[in-house]
């Protein structure tokens, strides 16, 4: 599956033994970095929304209605699952079940699907068929959905990633039209959005833009007047519910990818926003953004990503997404790119949970973005505030959330792969109770998330590689 793209025991007493037998110059104290965390509970970034954690799940997926996975999802904060599966759903028929070209897996149904998302107390995004499919299509599967069945499925996507349909050069997406131009998608797109509005006027429907900075944005292709997004929003803007984009950031270096939540997000939503309020009109502050896909391009199951996953969550709906989901629940991998990452096995496996391929461990076993992912639930829940958070070290990135009971909590993430940071927090907005915090931490390469009673609510050490979460009472 690929998304297109005893003797422990012996060991720790002997290194007991020469810990004690050598001199104390001989045995290094563990090195330190600083930071200072600044809140300001009184400055409101976002609210939590209840479809703030995403998750692809995809049909060729055997195991995505898998007994365990409802639990799983629930576990993990999840609020949205997306269907059918990335690229899959440019050539999915839904009432045959079946995709032109590709492998569909048994019990990967519509109706199993929305058993399993039902059961993790999660809601369905979908994505209708748009380069092999029509507007009817799509609406007869708005009338099944909501009106047969009664699911309420809110959230309609028109296609994915159209812009590789090879208008640009690259062709990686289905689309039979025979413009491939962002005019006639856009021209189609309102089609869409009114065949299933007619059946259900609650629905919402997405646009497919490209992701701002990464190509192919910014280049105008044959039959269009302009670039891809000013092309759909122009002609599309006022008729749409919310805006698509996806964010796979390409990390030269584990440092390099760590940044990328800070450095690349804001700049992005910002300019989406601006669009959003050029051309959507007075409907522009109903007008969302989903961001369907996210994953990291190196370091997939191993610490550097689990590090990753909640800074990019938490990141972007500071910054005004209602949805952030990752690519994917289980992606598979063929074991010839295995690698060592931080003392931990990688294998090329884009999926947050084991797909049990031969060179994994069983089938659903968490990898690091699992964790880090649930992590986010330690920190607020749907219903709380996230509110600002200012680091002095790029190295501690840092995410703040106000409590509808109005106490508080503080993610801190350590980017530094050895050393751990001393971390100084202050307030403003929140005077936080004398108690000792309850803390939970996701260490380096663990394999679950630990709690204690530590520190101060002005004082925190981070471990190196982890992420901390700091809970304060008034």
């Amino acid at each position: 599956m690929v998304h297109r793209y005893g003797a422990r025991l012996v060991g720790l007493a002997a290194a007991v033994s020469l810990a004690m037998a050598a001199p104390p110059s001989a045995v290094a104290a563990p090195a330190t970095i600083s930071a200072s965390v600044t809140v300001d509970a009184g400055r409101v970034l976002a609210g939590i929304p209840a479809t703030g954690v995403g998750m692809n799940v995809a049909v060729y997926d055997g195991n995505m209605n898998h007994s365990a996975v409802p639990g799983l999802l629930k576990d993990a904060g999840t609020g949205m699952v997306r269907y059918p599966g990335g690229s899959y759903a440019d050539g999915y028929h839904w009432q045959t079940h079946t995709v032109e070209g590709g492998y569909v897996a048994p019990n990967t149904e519509f109706d199993t699907f929305m058993g399993t998302v039902r059961a993790a107390g999660a809601q369905p995004i979908i994505t209708a068929n748009y380069g092999s499919g029509t507007p009817e299509e799509a609406a007869a599967w708005v009338r099944y959905a909501n009106v047969t069945k009664g699911y309420g499925a809110k959230y309609w996507e028109i296609g994915n990633e159209v812009y590789g349909n090879g208008l640009y050069g690259a062709t990686w997406e289905t689309d039979h039209h025979a413009s491939k131009s962002a005019t006639t998608y856009a021209t189609n797109l309102v089609q869409y959005a009114t065949a299933m509005k007619a059946v259900d006027p609650t629905v919402k429907i997405g646009a497919v833009l490209t992701t701002p900075r990464a190509w192919p944005d910014g280049i105008t292709g044959a039959g269009d007047s302009t670039d891809w997004n000013h092309t759909v929003l122009s002609i599309a803007g006022s008729k749409i519910d919310f805006v698509i984009v996806h964010h796979y950031p390409i990390g030269n270096s584990q440092a390099d990818l760590l940044g990328k939540p800070q450095s690349e997000i804001p700049n992005m939503a910002a300019t989406l926003r601006s669009l959003i309020n050029q051309y959507a009109g007075s409907n522009a502050p109903n007008v969302g953004i989903a961001v369907t896909e996210v994953n990291a391009n190196a370091y997939k199951d191993t610490s550097p990503n689990g590090l990753f996953a909640p800074d990019e969550y938490l990141t972007w709906v500071e910054n005004g997404a209602f949805t952030v989901a990752w690519w994917n629940l289980h992606n598979g991998t063929d074991c010839s790119h295995v690698t060592t990452v931080e003392g931990a096995t990688d294998y090329d496996d884009g999926g947050i949970l084991s797909s049990g391929a031969s060179c994994e461990p069983p089938l659903n076993t968490p990898f690091p973005p699992y964790y880090g992912t649930r992590m986010i639930t330690k920190v607020g829940a749907p219903g709380d505030t996230l509110v600002r958070a200012v680091g002095s070290n790029p190295l501690v990135s840092a995410h703040a959330v106000r409590r509808a009971n109005g106490d508080l909590s503080v993610m801190l993430i350590n980017k530094d792969p050895v050393n751990a940071a001393t971390v100084t927090l202050s307030y403003s907005g929140f005077s936080p109770s004398a108690a000792t915090p309850t803390v939970y931490s996701y260490l380096k390469n663990a394999t679950s998330i630990g709690s204690t009673t530590t520190g101060s609510a002005t004082s925190q050490t981070v471990p190196a590689y982890s992420i901390v979460v700091v809970q304060l009472h008034r």
